[in-house]
């Protein structure tokens, strides 16, 4: 049987009153007394239930999300399961705001996380731009104890307390090895499609595909990556343009989440009777029909509800001074292809 406060102050001879006083660190009592309180507590192995504490006294979190603002399907999918999370803000004692910022705009995303800074917030979860103004703003609030989850993009060498999202390295490794053995024995050119190299994730992919086709798939060059900014039509043109004067382009990865600009330039080169391998990142409706038409061979996802959910649990953590579990936050890496969609 866990042992209670009840069990703490029969064990140091004093009032329920004086074991809560010391517990919460409040000021009236003596040391000698907290001394005896504390021995109590390490005596008995009693550990305090913080969730059940905070549910008593009514506490609630409030949370700031500071999100980019495009038409992304990913992003529209992680935005969702943010308003989702906030609606059920009365079981989970928390409310969240969402604040946007233009996508890719580093100057926008440290003005926003300042800002939010200086609101009623216990922690803050972004998706991150790698750039010095935005790790500058992050080392400014975590310095005043603010706490701060990166979400789908990591900003590394950062005081950032977390990372919400998937392990991108590996990520890009497996794509390279899918379409490597997806290509087989053909040789011919590789395009790369990405968002913004700015950001983290996008970058973490790139360098590790890059690695990982120059190391086992020698025959399979990769052509100066695309960055289409998460714009359909730029992502067209520049699928278009690089398959026009590349004919020896077999395989393409779209590392990024803004597909379809990629499906319509992949539907005109079928019709003109061309077909590409095709590697493509999160599950939305759009990248589920080109798989299931074919036009896609394979796409990794993660689960934005997941990630979500985690920083949730970590800014909660980290606000009440409590481990986080680390296998409880991991986010896996989902391999789809048309025969095992969900």
């Amino acid at each position: 049987m866990r042992p209670t406060v009840h069990d703490i102050a029969a064990e140091a001879g004093v009032s329920l009153a004086t074991v809560d006083r010391v517990m919460n660190a409040r000021p009236g009592v003596r040391e000698k007394t907290r001394l005896k309180v504390e021995q109590a507590i390490e005596k008995l192995g009693y550990v305090r239930d913080v969730a059940a504490a905070n549910l008593a006294k009514g506490r609630s979190y409030p949370f700031t999300f500071i999100l980019p603002c495009n038409d992304n399907a990913f992003m529209a999918e992680l935005r969702s399961a943010v308003i989702q999370a906030d609606a059920r803000g009365r079981v989970e004692r928390t409310r969240i705001t969402i604040v946007d910022v233009p996508a890719f705009d580093a100057e926008a995303l440290a003005d926003a996380l300042l800002a939010a800074g200086e609101s009623e917030t216990a922690g803050i979860a972004l998706v991150a731009i790698e750039a010095d103004p935005v790790r500058a703003a992050v080392r400014s609030l975590t310095e005043r104890g603010i706490p701060v989850v990166t979400l789908v993009s990591d900003l590394e060498d950062s005081t950032r307390d977390h990372y919400a999202g998937v392990d991108n390295p590996s990520a890009g490794r497996t794509a390279a090895t899918l379409l490597g053995r997806f290509l087989g024995p053909q040789k011919g050119t590789i395009g790369v499609l990405a968002g913004s190299l700015s950001v983290r994730d996008h970058q973490n992919r790139f360098d590790a595909f890059s690695e990982a086709m120059e190391a086992h798939f020698p025959g399979l060059a990769i052509l100066p990556p695309m960055e289409g900014r998460d714009d359909a039509s730029r992502a067209r043109q520049l699928v278009s343009k690089a398959l026009a004067e590349n004919p020896d382009m077999i395989g393409l990865y779209s590392l990024g989440a803004g597909n379809r600009g990629l499906i319509a330039a992949l539907e005109e080169a079928r019709e003109n009777g061309r077909e590409v391998v095709t590697i493509a990142h999160e599950l939305s409706p759009h990248s589920r029909a080109a798989l299931e038409s074919g036009l896609f061979d394979v796409v990794l996802n993660q689960d934005a509800g997941h990630e979500v959910r985690s920083a949730i649990r970590v800014l909660k953590a980290k606000a009440d001074g409590l481990p986080v579990i680390a296998a409880q936050e991991r986010i896996r890496i989902d391999i789809f292809i048309k025969d095992n969609l969900p």
